[in-house]
């Protein structure tokens, strides 16, 4: 039991571990090495917990992408917010944190996407479903907003969605390179204030 409970914590420390260096160097900048040290683990006992480093990475996306989906699911879910206003209030949530964190890192899906999304089939794989998980949240947000009449219905709520995920991916490249907040401001104020509204 305390065999398990152990490589379940060192496990979940070699994830976490991994969203901060593959976010702040990137994939081909990340070694094992680097991550074992972090987290105090031998170099041999990594494969007791992954099978390579492109499996660990393609864990490391899920296990970065969950908390996102949980955050923006209990605001869907907040019976007080209608639909549209749950989104922004999640967006808004989230360009605080970027500014509290300097603009550093964006996102990581983001980031390997551009790394490693057309080289590795596994991390591929895994950003995929990653991408398709919050998109299909932000689109449930967006039907509901549909059907309470503040957002238009002329567009259905899966395009709106694949706007919104890729607008915003695309702003929070320009974000990192002008050192501010402006193009993800720019992004939810003329897809959710405008564009997308009533």
């Amino acid at each position: 039991m305390m065999v398990t409970l152990k490589m379940q914590t060192n496990k979940e420390n070699l994830l976490s571990q991994g969203v901060q260096l593959l976010m702040q160097q990137g994939y081909h900048g990340t070694g094992l090495k680097e991550i074992l040290d972090a987290v105090q683990i031998p170099k041999g006992s990594f494969y007791n917990y992954f099978p390579s480093k492109e499996s660990y990475a393609a864990e490391v996306i899920q296990y970065y992408i969950a908390p996102f989906i949980e955050q923006l699911g209990s605001h869907l879910e907040n019976s007080k917010l209608d639909g549209l206003t749950a989104l922004k209030t999640y967006f808004d949530e989230l360009i605080v944190e970027l500014e509290q964190a300097n603009f550093k890192g964006g996102c990581l899906l983001g980031n390997l996407m551009g790394e490693i999304g057309d080289t590795s089939d596994l991390c591929q794989q895994s950003l995929r479903l990653a991408v398709h998980q919050y998109r299909e949240l932000l689109a449930t947000g967006l039907r509901k907003a549909q059907m309470e009449g503040t957002v238009r219905i002329d567009k259905s709520a899966d395009d709106m969605a694949d706007l919104l995920v890729n607008t915003w991916q695309g702003a929070l490249l320009r974000m990192k390179i002008e050192q501010s907040a402006d193009p993800i401001k720019q992004c939810c104020h003329d897809l959710l204030d405008d564009y997308f509204s009533v």
